[in-house]
């Protein structure tokens, strides 16, 4: 389930997608994502579903590798959706056993959650699965500076590495569990809380590991003598193309859309 964390790893393609600008790609991912909270009704969550496949197509990402990168969410999509549904009142009662009972607001807010969670993850994904780490960093360094942040930079640099560093956790996190399952761990059965309490042998070695990765990294950053910020070159340049234009006309569109479906329902 670990090699199915999609976020932080990079496909190289030729895509519309893969040749947006970064900043138009960050940019547009906000704008998705407040697009995605402003729709509230059943005709808006088919547009937005309409709108997430044409991106998905048009990134040219094969479809089982974004399911793949839902199957860690399973447990949270379904826990949502759990809650909503039992503890939301509100329309219609539909079934009743005890103290158990389901409304059609529940079931309604229930199924949106899930929606909302899956398409977040999705279209985050995409971002990451399109964009390679250092133009990520450069294109959140551009968007930081435009907003005044003092440490743009910095910033930036540790968000990139932070998601740069999530495959290689990942694998460290395998490799940890293979070496203790050959010693004889057991990470499979036993109920939920004594799944939890046998991955807990797993912390020490893997904070002990990243740490170490962590102290390589700057050493290697100052052998370089590397000095991010003011005066600092770049071999490609972020220009702003046709098809980024087009892209905000696009996502405007859409916000605009999500807007005007939620204020058909008042």
């Amino acid at each position: 389930m670990l090699r199915d964390i999609t976020i932080g790893q990079y496909i190289p393609g030729d895509s519309v997608v893969h040749k947006l600008d970064p900043r138009t790609k960050i940019i547009s991912l906000v704008l998705y994502m407040v697009g995605l909270f402003v729709v509230n009704n059943f005709t808006g969550y088919l547009f937005v579903t309409l709108i997430t496949a044409g991106i998905i197509s048009l990134a040219h990402i094969p479809y089982k590798i974004i399911l793949k990168g839902l199957k860690p969410l399973t447990v949270i999509i379904l826990l949502t959706v759990g809650l909503h549904i039992f503890l939301t009142e509100g329309g219609p009662l539909l079934w009743e056993w005890g103290f158990l009972h389901i409304y059609e607001n529940g079931l309604r807010q229930g199924l949106f959650m899930a929606l909302r969670l899956i398409y977040l993850v999705v279209v985050t994904s995409l971002l990451t699965l399109t964009t390679t780490p250092i133009v990520l960093t450069d294109g959140l360094e551009k968007i930081l500076k435009a907003c005044f942040v003092p440490i743009a930079h910095e910033l930036a640099m540790i968000m990139t590495i932070a998601i740069r560093f999530i495959p290689t956790l990942i694998e460290e996190t395998e490799k940890i569990m293979k070496a203790q399952k050959a010693r004889g761990a057991d990470f499979e059965s036993g109920g939920l809380i004594q799944r939890a309490k046998n991955l807990i042998p797993l912390l020490v070695p893997l904070f002990l590991s990243s740490f170490r990765r962590a102290d390589e990294l700057a050493m290697a950053m100052e052998a370089r003598c590397y000095r991010g910020g003011e005066n600092r070159t770049r071999v490609k340049q972020l220009v702003f193309g046709a098809q980024d234009f087009l892209a905000y006309l696009f996502i405007i569109v859409f916000v605009v859309v999500a807007i005007f479906t939620r204020l058909n329902t008042l």
